[in-house]
């Protein structure tokens, strides 16, 4: 059951908050959801929306400048939480980049992580089926993207479950997680230290692999290069080797002076908006 928290009228269709219980969280969960003017007559093309680090499920919603594109096109925008929230787990708001805020979109095996942090098979399973259930969403027409730890999540989770999302594309991705500190910690914290259980959720593995699943439309990604966290955290070049030695087409497009924030989001966000429609408006 949905509980609808706030609505807004939006560009002619309506940005609202919803709150449920989830059975794959076993906490309330809250998502955003823009509904384009075309949902007021019939079911919409979806795309899933995963944020980053710190954010919240209003982060996109507010900030990114979004919905004038998906109303033009049509499309239907839905934003989860990045994490649990009232958990309880000792610690878990000690670091921004770990814990709350910070769920890295894996299903956790450790202790005490592992009763709660489970934003993949939320993200996946359930919050899927729910907007499918109670939304005018097309179930066949969906799509995913994100922006840093979100972007890992859109690329991974793409990835794993391409007969699900149609088309992919990332901003600023951590496109090689088990590479860069972000990820380590977080996949070391969730998963525990076999770097072996770390390979399915990251990207630049999962491409590699021979049975790899490939988006023939190609999957987009924007990267700014004054962005603060490209050296150490993000590794884009790592992922395009991997798509290239894979035969992914891969669009990857590097911009001077843009830093990492939701000012570069918004500046190309029409662009990945277009990058979908292409697909799911087809």
């Amino acid at each position: 059951m949905l509980e609808l928290v706030e609505e807004h009228a939006c560009h002619g269709g309506v940005q609202r908050i919803y709150r449920h219980d989830s059975l794959a969280i076993g906490l309330p969960m809250r998502f955003s959801v823009y509904l384009p003017p075309q949902a007021s007559h019939a079911r919409v093309p979806a795309l899933f929306y995963l944020a980053g680090l710190t954010s919240t499920e209003e982060t996109f919603a507010i900030k990114a400048g979004a919905q004038r594109c998906a109303a033009q096109h049509g499309i239907a925008l839905i934003a989860p939480d990045t994490s649990p929230r009232g958990a309880g787990v000792p610690g878990e708001s000690a670091s921004w980049d770990f814990g709350v805020g910070a769920g890295f979109y894996v299903d956790a095996t450790q202790e005490p992580w592992s009763k709660h942090y489970r934003m993949y098979s939320y993200v996946v399973d359930e919050l899927r089926e729910t907007v499918a259930a109670e939304l005018p969403i097309e179930r066949d027409k969906l799509g995913i993207f994100g922006h840093s730890m979100g972007g890992h999540g859109a690329l991974m989770i793409a990835l794993r479950n391409p007969g699900v999302y149609r088309s992919v594309s990332a901003f600023a991705p951590i496109a090689a997680p088990m590479r860069c500190p972000w990820g380590e910690k977080a996949f070391s914290g969730y998963l525990g230290g076999k770097r072996e259980t770390w390979k399915p959720y990251d990207a630049s593995e999962l491409v590699a692999r021979e049975d790899s699943a490939r988006f023939e439309a190609g999957i987009l990604i924007d990267q700014g290069s004054a962005d603060q966290f490209l050296a150490v955290q993000l590794n884009p070049d790592v992922f395009e080797a991997a798509c290239r030695a894979a035969g992914q087409p891969l669009t990857l497009r590097r911009h001077a002076g843009y830093d990492h924030g939701y000012y570069f989001i918004s500046t190309f966000i029409e662009d990945h908006i277009a990058h979908h429609a292409k697909v799911l408006c087809a």
